[in-house]
């Protein structure tokens, strides 16, 4: 089916099932523990072995010479691969370093080598045995000393690295009211509760791959170019996923390693990568600086604004798309925007929730609160001025729909915003108190999605898709589309995910899955609501609903069409040029109130609010999980996430989940979240949009701004820890 033209009245608008607040239809498998996550795969190979990855000591040299002797002799061992031994490797289609390293060492805990044992202790300890000696070079580790020698990617994305509408220059240097300043935000780390794992079995020079990955086609592509060998011959199985994050896009070590691993011993072997290994030997969310230049005139109308970043990756990578926000966010006539990429010998940066967007307005959305100072105007009010309804950059291209100023104006109504005090002048007993706001902002996306749904004689309705669950709801939103689209209770849809055996979805990334997999859905009951009336001899205008089809007085049970068989329909929704003629995004804005100890900078967060207009909501639950979850990793970005460099030897210092500080149930007060009523018919027949990446924009900086609120103090360098306020609070207490 293709998508090209917006849509119109068709069966989802009935909204019986869809846009209803549904409990998971897997929650139960997964609060039992009965849901089967990657390395839990027990029984689906006998003969497991166990792998055990040995990690690079060093972050950028060679390999002098490696010892095996002592591991091999160690009890259990069955193989030990290494680059020496496991034939020739690619990259892969989406890696930048090497998942096998060596001789060349890229990055620090790169894999150089995978002991195969018995037992996992076995495997563990035979590691240990492993003796490697390195000759160490000269790395590059701290972005801020690299600014000098950063380039200009030649397109990032398949966009243009750099930006230029009006002059800039000019018109920053002739408005009254400037801003001039630069922020930075610090690598981080996906922290995902289940660690990247994969079973791999081989069945002549067929695998199998059960593993934890949110793009199972991507995935198989990748594979098949890593090792070499056809994709048809490989299986990807992933039905459940225990957190993404993006760190799960791609495929990373275990995946390769146990392919290699399990072809070495001859046996399946299963590879779980320890949690120091999944945060050095992975990808991040790189560290950015970035400029921030604003222009306005004394009535806070803004005519120019310039946004520069800079972020660094291993030679081949790509920038932080930081500046992607400042492209279509605000009005003003005079624009640029450039993003540099320095080279740096870290592990991989790349994808993580809100790729581009979550730095990039946890500077912005400061830079605008300080514009608003500087212009003595209230920073609700200075967005709601400048807000747009055509691309700045391309003023013919409108907005398929665009509600920010509503989305703050029913904020700062609900979180009681007018009650908001100047900076430093609120106080609840021993604590400062601030509210803060920043407006939320991420791109629409629609990607390409089938499904398969078969029919039979009791009525019951079975989707399969690859699509993917990383605890976003897939499984629930694509068995209420289902539901709605065959008339049915959603007791009588059985849906099935995660295979590569079934036909390809969009998968779970870039905020496009929801949206894009239910249209595949659509797309595929559309044609197996034709099979039915052909088989059931009715016109085609037949309704399908409590479980039976009528037209005129005829009337069946939806499995009378099976009787003489299962029915099944396969299609794809593939999408026109609909998003070229319209800019499709979502909006929202943030408001949080903090609390500061005057006497210590401790800093509570005391009160969170959401407000998002993104298209229809397809779960309302599930939505609203997906958010209060966005804002919570976004309020752990403000006060506390930080993987620390070394800069000395180029490792991540606190890499595990010890040392790497996220949220706990304590800091998180109430959440609150609202969806504006919308629906948006350019997107696809669900005339929905994503929300799971849109709640996470804008909320450090929210948080951020209410610091500022409580304290006058202003802190542009993320974390806000107290060490940043404590000699700048106020004396009285």
């Amino acid at each position: 089916m293709k998508f090209d033209t917006p849509a119109t009245t068709n069966p989802i608008d009935q909204m019986k099932v869809v846009g209803k607040p549904t409990n998971r239809i897997e929650g139960p498998l997964k609060t039992t523990g009965t849901a089967t996550y990657a390395y839990e795969h027990h029984d689906v190979a006998a003969n497991q072995a166990y792998g055990y990855v040995v990690g690079a000591a060093i972050a950028k040299g060679r390999i002098a010479s490696m010892n095996l002797a002592d591991a091999q002799a160690a009890p259990g061992v069955i193989a030990i691969v290494t680059a020496d031994n496991a034939g020739k490797l690619d990259k892969g289609n989406f890696n930048t370093a090497k998942l096998l390293g060596g001789p060349a060492i890229d990055h620090y805990h790169q894999a150089i080598a995978l002991v195969v044992a018995e037992s996992f202790e076995q495997a563990r300890a035979a590691a240990s045995l492993v003796r490697v000696e390195y000759s160490r070079s000269k790395g590059s580790y701290d972005l801020a000393a690299a600014l000098d020698t950063a380039i200009t990617p030649p397109t990032v994305f398949g966009t243009a690295a750099d930006t230029s509408v009006g002059d800039f220059a000019t018109a920053f240097a002739a408005t009254p009211v400037q801003l001039d300043a630069r922020y930075t935000t610090p690598d981080h780390t996906h922290a995902m509760m289940e660690p990247h794992a994969s079973i791999a079995a081989w069945d002549g020079d067929r695998l199998t791959l059960w593993t934890s990955n949110q793009m199972i086609a991507w995935s198989v592509g990748d594979m098949a170019k890593t090792l070499g060998i056809a994709k048809e011959n490989i299986r990807l199985v992933s039905p459940y996923i225990g957190g993404g994050f993006g760190g799960k896009l791609f495929v990373r070590t275990d995946a390769v390693l146990a392919a290699l691993g399990a072809r070495a011993a001859g046996r399946p072997v299963k590879v779980a990568l320890p949690r120091p290994l999944m945060i050095n030997n992975t990808t991040h969310r790189p560290a950015t600086i970035q400029r921030i230049r604003i222009g306005a005139a004394a009535d806070g109308k803004i005519t120019a604004i310039g946004h520069e970043s800079w972020s660094g990756d291993l030679p081949g990578g790509g920038p932080e798309t930081a500046v992607a926000q400042t492209r279509l966010l605000y009005a003003g006539a005079n624009r640029m925007t450039a993003m540099r990429l320095a080279v740096l010998d870290l592990p991989e940066g790349n994808a993580m929730r809100a790729p581009g967007e979550a730095p990039g307005l946890m500077a912005l959305e400061i830079a605008m609160d300080e514009m608003a100072e500087k212009l003595g105007m209230d920073p609700v009010a200075f967005r709601v001025l400048n807000d747009t309804q055509v691309d700045p950059e391309k003023p013919e291209r409108p907005f398929s729909q665009r509600r920010l100023n509503e989305c703050l104006q029913t904020g700062a109504e609900k979180f009681g915003w007018s009650k908001r005090g100047k900076p430093g002048a609120t106080r609840d007993g021993r604590w400062l108190v601030g509210m803060g706001v920043a407006a939320a902002f991420r791109n629409n996306l629609n990607a390409k999605s089938a499904a398969r749904v078969r029919l039979d004689k009791s009525g019951t309705v079975t989707v399969e898709t690859d699509m993917t669950d990383i605890g976003t709801g897939s499984y629930t939103i694509i068995a209420q589309t289902a539901a709605e689209m065959m008339g049915v209770p959603l007791d009588k849809v059985v849906v099935r995910l995660g295979d590569s055996s079934f036909p390809v979805s969009a998968g779970s990334g870039g905020q496009w899955g929801a949206n894009s997999s239910t249209a595949g859905v659509y797309a595929a009951c559309a044609k197996l609501r034709d099979a039915v009336v052909q088989r059931l001899g009715l016109a085609s205008d037949a309704v399908f609903a409590d479980g039976k089809v009528k037209a005129g007085k005829r009337s069946f049970a939806l499995g009378e069409a099976a009787a003489g068989g299962e029915l099944v329909a396969e299609d794809m929704m593939e999408y026109g040029d609909l998003a070229e003629k319209f800019q499709q995004s979502t909006f929202g804005a943030h408001f949080v109130e903090v609390g500061v100890d005057a006497m210590t900078g401790e800093i509570r967060v005391r009160r969170m609010l959401a407000v998002c207009a993104a298209g229809r909501i397809l779960n309302p639950k599930a939505a609203r999980s997906q958010v209060i979850g966005a804002m919570t990793m976004g309020a752990g970005s403000a006060l506390m996430e930080e993987l620390a460099v070394d800069k000395r030897f180029g490792f991540f210092v606190n890499h595990d989940l010890a040392g790497y500080e996220v949220p706990v149930h304590a800091d998180i007060p109430h959440q609150d979240v609202i969806f504006l009523e919308e629906s948006d018919p350019t997107t696809s027949p669900m005339k929905a949009k994503g929300v799971g990446e849109l709640g996470i924009c804008g909320v450090a900086a929210a948080v951020a701004n209410a610091v500022h609120n409580a304290t006058g103090v202003r802190v542009r360098n993320y974390p806000v820890t107290l060490d940043k306020l404590l000699d700048k609070l106020p004396d009285s207490v």
